[in-house]
Parts: C-alpha cells; sequence; structure tokens
C-alpha cells in the first residue's frame, strides 16, 4: 500500500485505520510473524477475522507494530512510509501515549 507524502502529513482517522489495515496484512503474509502476533494476541485464525472487524483493533495492530522495531522498519520500508507514520496512525486512533511521570 502507497501513501502520499501529503497523507503522511495529515494523519487522520481513514487513513489511520487504512494503515492498521495493511500493518495487518502485511502480519499475516508471513507464517512466522503471523503466529507470533495471535501467540501475543491470544487471538486464533477464526477470531482474527471478526477483531479485525472492530474499529479499536486497528489501534491494537499499529501498536504492536510499534513495539518491534523490526518489524516496523520492515514494514515502514515495504509500504514506503516513514515509520513515524505508523506513529502518528496510532495517535489519530488511540490518542497520545501516556508515558506516565518521569
Amino acid at each position: 500500500m502507497r501513501h502520499s507524502s501529503k497523507a503522511q502529513q495529515s494523519v487522520n482517522v481513514e487513513f489511520s485505520r487504512s494503515l492498521a489495515a495493511s500493518a495487518l496484512a502485511f502480519v499475516a503474509s508471513d507464517p512466522d510473524r503471523l503466529q507470533r502476533f495471535l501467540n501475543l494476541t491470544g487471538l486464533g485464525p477464526h477470531s482474527l477475522r471478526d477483531a479485525a472487524e472492530d474499529p479499536a483493533f486497528h489501534g491494537s495492530v499499529l501498536e504492536y507494530m510499534l513495539a518491534d522495531e523490526e518489524l516496523l522498519l520492515r514494514f515502514a520500508s515495504e509500504s514506503e512510509l516513514k515509520p513515524e507514520a505508523v506513529a502518528l496512525a496510532h495517535q489519530a486512533l488511540c490518542g497520545p501515549v501516556d508515558f506516565g511521570d518521569p
């Protein structure tokens, strides 16, 4: 999925959901990546399809990508995106990340 730099600059909910769907497809395209995702989320192959229809799940997919730098960089590279676009999309869906008190 290619995204223009204009779309990257103005990240909105529609773009963010599309990016989350692309990220999920990227994870699902490799059996090892998919198995790791399923193991960590507790989802199964059949429940994944239902979860993917839940708008709240989209933010979770992007959070998963952000938690694994190697996966994030590979996805961003293959999608011709800056990794920051994934973080901005996550923020658009879930709000700012709270890092707690310093």
